[in-house]
């Protein structure tokens, strides 16, 4: 990345539809960030959505900026609330996924830290993912 400012409008940016109805827009990617070692989007997910199981070999960080849903580890018992103003912070190599509760989209602000998104699915495309105890 060159030292100048950049400015990168969220509505200028494209929005990638995921199975199950969720959408992602890109904002730091391989078109705006040269070379950063991040990339970051918005993803909005209807009620109800929940993403597979996955793991990423970096950290993901995810923040609500609106609507509800829950979180969880592989592995571990339980599930954390997510709601705006809470930030998750996802260890590199774990089996996770979250759903949309509620009955409005919930909207999260996504950091990978790697300038390349990589996910790793933890089963086939043709399961929904539940947490622990649903």
């Amino acid at each position: 990345m060159d030292d100048r400012l950049r400015l990168i409008r969220h509505a200028d940016r494209p929005s990638v539809a995921f199975p199950g109805g969720a959408s992602y827009c890109p904002i730091v990617g391989d078109d705006t960030g040269d070379g950063l070692p991040i990339r970051t989007g918005i993803q909005t997910s209807p009620p109800g959505y929940a993403t597979r199981p996955h793991a990423h070999p970096y950290v993901e960080i995810l923040t609500v900026l609106e609507g509800e849903g829950e979180a969880w580890l592989d592995g571990e018992d339980g599930v954390v609330a997510m709601e705006p103003g809470v930030t998750i912070a996802v260890p590199a190599n774990r089996v996770h996924g979250f759903r949309a509760k509620g009955e409005r989209p919930l909207v999260t602000f996504g950091i990978h830290i790697s300038g390349e998104r990589i996910v790793n699915y933890a089963e086939p495309p043709t399961t929904q993912s539940q947490p622990p105890g649903a």
